[in-house]
């Protein structure tokens, strides 16, 4: 509504985080500002930062399916970051977050 010209909001997005739990945030992370984050690190605790071989970068959907087969294959030595604005990537705003 701020800008001089509109544009048809379309949502192209899978409903199947509509329904995970884990795609859920607490209404608590949204009073402490956690919840809108252009970055967030893993948040595993069986990952140790000192054994990590492998960094995946991914957005949405791919996120929780990635999270899944890593467990399902117990892998500890690879990290699964998110990424919730690709574009323009946050190069600086990454490394001062992580």
């Amino acid at each position: 509504m701020l800008r001089p010209f509109r544009k048809p909001l379309i949502v192209v997005a899978p409903k199947k985080l509509l329904k995970l739990r884990e795609a859920g945030s607490d209404i608590e992370e949204f009073h402490e500002g956690k919840c809108f984050l252009r970055v967030i690190p893993e948040n595993n605790a069986s990952i140790v930062p000192s054994k990590v071989r492998k960094v995946v970068f991914c957005s949405g959907q791919v996120y929780y399916d990635l999270i899944a087969e890593r467990e399902k294959l117990k892998k500890t030595d690879i990290a699964i970051i998110r990424l919730e604005q690709l574009a323009p990537f946050p190069f600086k705003n990454m490394i001062e977050e992580v």
